[in-house]
């Protein structure tokens, strides 16, 4: 969360809302968000909805949730989906904001 909270100015310039879901339950994701003060949206997931939803995956050997990146254009549209393998398989933000730039002209189309 670090690097989003990095160049969160870049995503809000180019009108990109950044979520962050965590399996962690409300009262402890609100704890954490305060504590870093993190500016992007945060939403707990404990009972893994939203990860079912978008199908990210769970390993118990990786010690919880894999790492999942979407990008969902303004009609809802999924434009990019990445599972990653491990907590370092985490695209960059330049890689997302490049990404960002096409949805937003109009040039990436749905997979």
């Amino acid at each position: 969360m670090a690097q989003l909270r990095h160049d969160h100015d870049l995503f809000v310039e180019r009108d990109v809302t950044v979520v962050v879901v965590g399996p962690e339950d409300a009262k402890g994701f609100a704890a954490y968000w305060q504590e870093e003060a993190l500016p992007f949206i945060g939403l707990p997931d404990p009972k893994a909805s939203v990860l079912k939803l978008y199908g990210q995956e769970v390993n118990l050997f990786k010690l919880g949730r894999m790492p999942a990146q979407v990008l969902i254009d303004k009609k809802g549209v999924a434009r990019f989906v990445h599972y990653g393998h491990d907590m370092s398989d985490i695209p960059s933000n330049e890689e997302i904001l490049a990404l960002a730039d096409q949805i937003n002209e109009g040039e990436l189309l749905t997979p």
